[in-house]
């Protein structure tokens, strides 16, 4: 026997390692069931209740709902409406995130610190008291208009439309975006750049052909994120919607709270389920071409 075998230290038998695994794994898939699995469970099973006309639900399991939802097209199209506004939401975002991110990911020192505070900062607040800042903002006598009414421009309706919500979300999504993008920038090396730039490349090429393929993959990720936040956040679009914007957040509050279709509330969010699944298949397809 050498004395590399001597000293390498022995495995443990293929049984142990698998108890080792499944003793470390058992925790979080213990709470990932009682915390998720179980209420999706119960969600799916509650979408095939029937609901009286009183609110009440009977346990009697029936296709109703979903013969309701597939065949209404209000439901069509607040889906087409909720994906489009979200992934409107999520370009803009990126739009008005990767500069700062970029420029985040080459600072330096104390500079770079001050500004990821600065980033994260907005994290620490209730996404309800950034919403009542913006109606603040947006509203008919808020800051904007009041801006515009000094420079002898007309007031613009940014409140109770889509217009405020975008708004309002986008800045709400930003910092996850950034952060996100941070993320995905480890692929970025300046040496590359300063190749391509002695080369004479322009800077616009540089973007296009190095800077932009590198960071995909951070590009995608903070998509993803942004998306499926978008698509369930509530409180901004209801807030700022004033009612007015119809998404499948604020319509499964409505068909719960308002006209007590529990039946309706839990399909509408198996839908959101589904569309979650399929932005990340997306992502991961997208993930595998860009690696």
């Amino acid at each position: 026997m050498s004395a590399a075998t001597a000293l390498a230290p022995a495995l443990p038998p293929r049984r142990s390692r698998l108890g080792l695994i499944v003793a470390l794994l058992a925790p979080i898939a213990l709470i990932n069931a009682i915390g998720f699995l179980a209420p999706v469970l119960n969600l799916a099973r509650m979408s095939f209740y029937e609901v009286e006309p009183t609110g009440a639900m009977r346990e009697v399991y029936t296709l109703a709902t979903w013969a309701k939802m597939v065949t209404d097209s209000f439901y069509a199209e607040l889906i087409v409406n909720s994906v489009s506004v979200s992934l409107g939401i999520t370009l803009l975002t990126l739009v008005c995130s990767y500069p700062i991110a970029l420029y985040l990911h080459r600072s330096t020192g104390t500079w770079k610190t001050i500004l990821l505070v600065l980033v994260i900062s907005p994290l620490l607040t209730s996404a309800v008291v950034r919403t009542y800042g913006w109606i603040a903002i947006l509203s008919d006598s808020g800051l904007v208009n009041n801006s515009l009414g000094a420079l002898g421009l007309p007031p613009q309706r940014m409140m109770f439309n889509l217009t405020g919500v975008t708004i309002g979300l986008t800045e709400i999504l930003m910092p996850y975006m950034i952060l996100a993008l941070l993320a995905g920038f480890g692929r970025l090396d300046p040496r590359i750049e300063e190749a391509a730039s002695t080369l004479g490349a322009p800077p616009f090429t540089i973007f296009r052909r190095i800077i932009l393929p590198l960071t995909l993959p951070g590009i995608a990720l903070g998509c993803l994120l942004c998306f499926v936040l978008a698509v369930s956040s509530f409180i901004t679009p209801k807030l700022l919607g004033g009612g007015r914007v119809f998404l499948l957040a604020t319509e499964i509050y409505d068909q719960a709270i308002v006209t007590l279709n529990w039946p309706l509330a839990a399909t509408l969010s198996i839908l959101v389920l589904v569309i979650f699944g399929g932005a990340l298949v997306l992502y991961t397809r997208a993930l595998r071409a860009i690696l």
